[in-house]
């Protein structure tokens, strides 16, 4: 699925993978967040993943050309959730929309575990 703008001097099309590229190393960036996670898995065992897989961590939904972000995330040990969720939530809607000119209608954050920074999966 793709977004759309439509100006006087034709169309742009951005790609769902853009927008997820976008998104996740935006969240990346924030502080609190230790990685994103496959935000289909439904194994007990959460896996970070690596900085070419991050998009795993991201599902972007388009509709009526609105997105809808959601976010798969480990927060570090210790953090406020709701503080560090409302910043990635502010700082990613931001960066889109900055960097694409369509509006980011929301972004979800699912907090699937709490670890230290440098803890290893368990």
């Amino acid at each position: 699925m793709s977004a759309h703008i439509i100006n006087e001097f034709g169309s742009i099309t951005v790609s769902d993978q853009v927008i997820t590229n976008i998104a996740s190393n935006v969240a990346m960036e924030s502080y609190g967040i230790v990685g994103l996670v496959n935000a289909n898995t439904t194994n007990t065992i959460l896996t970070l993943l690596k900085k070419d897989n991050l998009s795993k961590g991201v599902t972007v939904t388009i509709e009526n050309n609105k997105i809808t972000i959601d976010l798969s995330v480990i927060l570090e040990h210790g953090v406020q959730i709701s503080v560090v969720s409302e910043n990635i939530i502010e700082t990613v809607k931001f960066n889109v929309e900055e960097k694409t000119g369509i509006k980011v209608d929301k972004v979800n954050i699912l907090v699937r575990d709490i670890r230290l920074q440098d803890q290893e999966e368990v």
